[in-house]
């Protein structure tokens, strides 16, 4: 059985749960560990038989649930290596040092340093290093469980080199985004190859290369270019939502159903849509218009996927 599930997509939090014969994995983990097994019950899947984490990209609204699920369930998380190491800095704390502690600092180091010719005691070295590290860190580094970033098992893959989970085979392939290293993937077991693609400023032609001969197709739609003009954003963040390494319009989905899409898919979803510049009537006329183009609604289902609610499950 193959079964793919939107449990919730957007700037608030995204994720997917996806079933290829007995393996099951979330694509991205951006709510809380507790929220995403409540909606996994809530439509039938069971968050003890998850095997793997696989993320996208770094962002918040994609990896805010990964440290708790993945050391709660004991499961690996799948990431590319630039992108693990992203996150890591995110979310290690970072001590920043202003100028007055740095030549306070200097003076220490300097007044605990021995004259020329002279070795300090061993003793006194220690005790020196210990109030150097006290004044600049008090705090001790964590280590194991207690490291914010420590988790059970980290797998790396690389765009453009497929991979096997269980019974999915994963081909991943870099996406436009202002991240360290963004993927999409299509997904691919017993016959069935799912496409997921959100986070990218456009449709590059490697993008456009790999979503094709799909049964299944995730996209993003996540703004109507004249809500997001409009809008409450600050200009600095509608430029970057604009850009080639933002987020794609349902125009810009428009006119990829129309032109170069091949319209393979049984089922296509429209996802990360704005709350604030975008609407689900809005994103499903638009992409409805562009299939219908070709004489029919595109194979036959075309959903629009929710941050409030989980998706219904798409069965093969």
């Amino acid at each position: 059985m193959v079964r793919f599930t939107v449990l919730a997509s957007g700037s608030k939090g995204n994720s997917t749960v996806v079933t290829g014969g007995r393996t099951r994995i979330l694509i991205d983990a951006g709510l809380s560990c507790r929220e995403l097994f409540r909606r996994m019950r809530a439509v039938g899947e069971d968050p003890e038989t998850l095997q793997g984490i696989l993320i996208t990209h770094e962002h918040a609204d994609h990896v805010n649930g990964i440290v708790v699920t993945a050391r709660k369930l004991g499961i690996p998380v799948y990431f590319t290596e630039a992108t693990h190491r992203a996150w890591m800095r995110w979310l290690t704390p970072r001590r920043q040092m202003s100028y007055t502690q740095w030549l306070e600092k200097m003076r220490q180091e300097k007044a605990a340093a021995p004259e020329e010719g002279e070795i300090a005691p061993e003793e006194q070295v220690e005790e020196t290093s210990v109030a150097v590290a006290t004044a600049e860190d008090p705090t001790p580094l964590p280590t194991g469980k207690q490291d914010p970033v420590w988790l059970p098992k980290v797998e790396y893959f690389a765009p453009g080199e497929p991979f096997s989970i269980g019974d999915l085979i994963v081909n991943p392939f870099t996406t436009p985004h202002d991240a360290a290293d963004p993927c999409g993937f299509v997904l691919e077991s017993e016959g069935i190859r799912m496409g997921y693609a959100t986070d990218l400023g456009y449709m590059p032609p490697n993008v456009k290369q790999q979503l094709k001969s799909l049964n299944l197709l995730l996209l993003e739609s996540n703004h109507d270019p004249e809500m997001l003009r409009d809008g409450p954003y600050p200009w600095a963040v509608k430029q970057r939502v604009l850009s080639r390494v933002g987020h794609l319009s349902n125009n810009s989905v428009a006119e990829f159903l129309k032109g170069d899409y091949d319209r393979s898919a049984e089922v296509v979803i429209l996802a990360h849509l704005s709350e604030s510049n975008n609407l689900p009537e809005l994103a499903h006329l638009s992409a409805s218009q562009a299939l219908n183009t070709h004489g029919q609604l595109f194979a036959n289902q075309l959903l629009v996927a929710s941050q409030q609610e989980p998706l219904q499950s798409i069965l093969f």
